[in-house]
């Protein structure tokens, strides 16, 4: 367990910027609709009185902007790109850093093999995201619910925090993959955010042209959206299911392609 202790560590200081960020989102965020709200204007129609394409990309169209919930799931998008790079870069660096850094000689001369080490690095990236979504979900809990007035939000909170979950995994995932693959780790990070902004981009055009819809299964930011979360539908079951088996292909990769690599020292 000395090698996850180690990455805990060594994790700690940017856990805490990444916290503190998501954290300042959700006051920052909510502020914003108590400014918005209390002008008496209906939130709805100054929303659609925005072109398409922005309405698309902040979020909004099927959400009630007019509710806390509904402004919330707006907000949400931010806090879901907040958590998938913090998620992607953490996936990547963790396991590249040693050769990143030129320390690699630290993990040969521990007697642990290298399946091990990856458990214990892996490990080590879960909790860091299981803290920034817990710190994400306390948050919104607590602000939200200030301008709540009455409107239960926990619930819709809850679902959607599930779904960030399921998405940080998977990004986490991808990172790592990319990181056992790379020969240059350096530049496994860049490459795992920019696999995740242009997936987010794909999810932004498909809600623009309906025709590729069908792209939907390749871009993780259409398995759990907000307004299908929120309003009745909770969690995609179908894709629950492909981001369990997309989350072990890529765990797999990180396990065959890290034990065969070439650490450089």
């Amino acid at each position: 367990m000395n090698i996850y202790v180690r990455e805990l560590k060594s994790h700690r200081k940017s856990l805490i910027i990444w916290c503190i960020g998501v954290f300042l989102m959700v006051v920052s965020g909510m502020q914003k609709y108590a400014g918005l709200s209390s002008s008496g204007q209906s939130l709805n129609g100054l929303f659609q009185d925005m072109p398409k394409s922005l309405q698309v990309v902040m979020g909004v169209g099927a959400l009630d902007i007019n509710k806390v919930s509904g402004y919330y799931g707006m907000l949400f998008i931010y806090l879901l790109l907040m958590a998938t790079i913090h998620a992607a870069m953490l996936g990547a660096t963790i396991i590249s850093k040693e050769e990143r850094d030129k320390t690699s000689e630290f993990l040969f001369v521990k007697p642990v093999s290298r399946t091990k080490i990856i458990i214990a690095k892996l490990l080590a990236a879960l909790t860091n995201i299981l803290i920034f979504n817990l710190v994400t979900w306390g948050s919104s809990i607590v602000i939200v619910g200030k301008y709540a007035d009455g409107e239960s939000v926990n619930g819709d909170i809850a679902i959607t925090m599930m779904g960030m979950f399921i998405l940080q995994l998977l990004f986490m995932a991808i990172g790592s993959a990319i990181s056992a693959l790379k020969r240059k780790p350096k530049k496994a990070a860049s490459l795992a955010a920019g696999i995740l902004l242009l997936t987010f981009v794909l999810s932004v055009v498909i809600d623009l042209n309906k025709s590729i819809e069908f792209l939907k299964y390749v871009t993780p930011f259409k398995y759990f959206e907000a307004k299908n979360m929120m309003y009745g539908g909770g969690l995609d079951t179908g894709f629950v299911l492909l981001s369990i088996v997309l989350f072990a292909a890529l765990t797999a990769v990180t396990f065959v392609f890290y034990k065969k690599k070439d650490l450089n020292i």
